[in-house]
């Protein structure tokens, strides 16, 4: 089975049919979304990173649509079911301006994307994107602008735009966060710096959610960050960190779980300030990381070992950062 699939599956049953509103049957016709807008790095990128630098080459896309795709993953991603699951076409990116309908959302997410100003050097001198998440706000709020304007004058594309009414029914997703730890571990950061950094970050991401409010948004899905000290990236460059059961590096998965644990209190905060909104919080890391604890649990007939190993793998390299 794709990885990610596997994935979707699992936080299906966790996520949809328990943690919130949703029911299992989702969509449902007190759930029906026509619409998704999503935010994010190479988790969540649908083509935002090709259209704007480089193509991908294979075997990204090899396994699902037969050629590379625009996705950092051999098959789909999270958000490519999230679609599927609303009755929706996949999502393409809003940098890719070739032959595009947009009148079902949008994805302003690419690859090594930050939710503050990136650090390290960006693309195409360094390996971070520009496209931090306040610009992919400012790319939505002008694509919101724009479209609108297209619908008025009609024509030929005006079909291909949402409807001005699509903007404050549709879902807007958010998968980022992930490398704002790791690009500051990568620069020398130590724990304790990156864990003093985390309530700048997780307010830059707080003050998104606040504009995009303002802006008619009303349903929001925040999935957490991932356990960081599973990723092969980590296990390598930090080979003396303490190991879990599992394998994984603990101090770093604490980490994760210090980012997480502020994020999901800012969005508690938000609940409040904005009584209207619908504000989901995603619970990411519990589903990945009961993956690595139970394999044969959720469908995996291999040994322990090599099931966390390929899915270390497939994780970072085929669907992930």
């Amino acid at each position: 089975m794709d990885p990610t699939s596997t994935i979707f599956s699992f936080l299906s049953v966790l996520l949809f049919g328990s943690t919130t509103n949703f029911n299992h049957d989702f969509p449902s016709e007190s759930c029906h979304f026509p619409a998704i807008f999503n935010f994010g790095a190479s988790n969540s990128d649908t083509g935002g990173y090709a259209a704007a630098f480089i193509q991908l080459q294979s075997p990204n896309g090899n396994t699902f649509f037969g050629m590379p795709a625009g996705r950092f993953c051999d098959g789909r991603l999270i958000v490519d079911f999230t679609a599927e699951s609303l009755d929706l076409p996949f999502l393409s990116s809003y940098l890719n301006s070739l032959a595009i309908n947009f009148s079902h959302g949008a994805d302003f997410a690419t690859a090594t994307s930050t939710i503050r100003l990136p650090m390290a050097d960006v693309v195409p001198y360094g390996h971070a994107s520009p496209f931090y998440l306040p610009l992919q706000y400012l790319q939505f709020a002008q694509f919101k602008n724009r479209s609108q304007i297209i619908r008025r004058h009609g024509g030929i594309y005006a079909s291909l735009m949402p409807r001005e009414e699509t903007f404050s029914k549709a879902l807007y997703t958010f998968d980022i966060g992930q490398n704002d730890l790791t690009q500051s571990l990568f620069l020398n950061m130590t724990i304790v710096q990156v864990i003093a950094a985390i309530p700048d970050i997780v307010n830059h991401f707080s003050d998104i959610i606040k504009n995009l409010y303002n802006l008619g948004a009303r349903s929001f899905w925040v999935y957490n960050t991932r356990p960081l000290g599973c990723f092969p990236k980590i296990l390598i460059s930090f080979p003396l960190a303490e190991k879990e059961s599992v394998g994984c590096a603990k101090p770093y998965n604490l980490l994760a779980q210090r980012f997480n644990a502020e994020l999901k209190n800012a969005l508690a905060r938000l609940r409040i300030e904005f009584p209207l909104a619908t504000i989901v919080y995603v619970d990411l890391y519990s589903a990945l990381y009961s993956l690595y604890t139970h394999p044969t649990k959720n469908g995996n007939k291999i040994p322990k070992d090599t099931i966390l190993l390929l899915f270390y793998f497939s994780l970072n390299f085929l669907c992930a950062n």
